[in-house]
């Protein structure tokens, strides 16, 4: 059975972060995707210019149109934007009693745009993280949900993955791409303890999206797999998104991942 997957995040013009991402993500998986809006965000490769955020109603009115009529097999949430939109998001995913939820904590844009705004971050802490299956945040996410310094070795990693799951969450995927190494090493955390997750890292300017992208990944696996297995294959396709992403030429910032690789053929294979 084909899973139907949701996410519940803020736009982005040039296609490569945000609900646009997920979409894809949920695609190269073999989910069929659905979407709630939070916020329209005015950005692209270089930067976020602006972002309007929804009233919390609407998002509530989006999200019950979708549960009201589809199966929902995961739900992933990234940009939320407002304490509002947070509670309302919390609201409903108890009402329909939501069962695999794929939170990433999305704060700070590639670029060092804020995202969420600063009160919105107790809420998200308090009422979404006891709900989510899984949460993913990277390093200065996780220092700020733990309200400490970033964890910025791997030897601080599992610690940080375990206050990570002291705030309810059922699993906790430290992410450790802002580590200096020569791989990208991860944490996950949960019922079958700690688990480090090591994949040579990629260089490439080509970055934009990538958190949205693995959480996408994962949450249209999870009706599927096991958290392991479903967190590992994530992990392959978004390295090897990273691997091709000097195929796409958008923007003149950090571009894309390149979400359909397998699919589309390169110019060299062509020829």
């Amino acid at each position: 059975m084909i899973p139907n997957v949701l996410t519940i995040a803020g736009t982005d013009p040039t296609g490569g972060a945000g609900i646009q991402a997920d979409l894809k993500s949920f695609s190269a998986m073999g989910a069929y995707g659905m979407s709630v809006i939070t916020a329209v965000v005015a950005q692209n490769t270089c930067g976020v210019r602006s972002f309007e955020s929804l009233e919390p109603s609407f998002v509530a009115d989006q999200i019950d149109a979708v549960f009201d009529d589809v199966r929902v097999d995961a739900v992933k949430i990234g940009m939320i934007a407002t304490a509002g939109i947070a509670e309302a998001i919390a609201d409903r995913l108890i009402h329909y009693e939501a069962k695999i939820v794929v939170l990433d904590p999305v704060m700070v844009a590639k670029s060092g745009d804020r995202l969420l705004l600063p009160e919105a971050i107790d809420v998200l802490r308090d009422r979404l993280i006891p709900l989510a299956t899984l949460i993913t945040p990277n390093l200065p996410e996780a220092g700020v949900l733990l309200d400490g310094d970033d964890p910025d070795t791997l030897e601080e990693m599992p610690e940080a993955a375990a206050g990570l799951l002291a705030l309810g969450c059922e699993w906790a995927l430290l992410k450790g791409g802002h580590l200096v190494s020569e791989e990208s090493i991860d944490i996950l955390a949960g019922p079958d303890g700690i688990i480090e997750l090591r994949a040579p890292r990629i260089t490439t300017r080509n970055t934009h999206g990538t958190g949205c992208t693995l959480a996408a990944a994962i949450a249209a696996l999870l009706p599927r797999f096991p958290m392991e297995e479903s967190v590992r294959q994530a992990k392959a396709y978004l390295g090897e998104a990273l691997a091709h992403a000097d195929r796409l030429d958008v923007g003149h910032g950090h571009g894309p991942v390149h979400h359909f690789h397998t699919w589309w053929p390169d110019e060299a294979a062509r020829s």
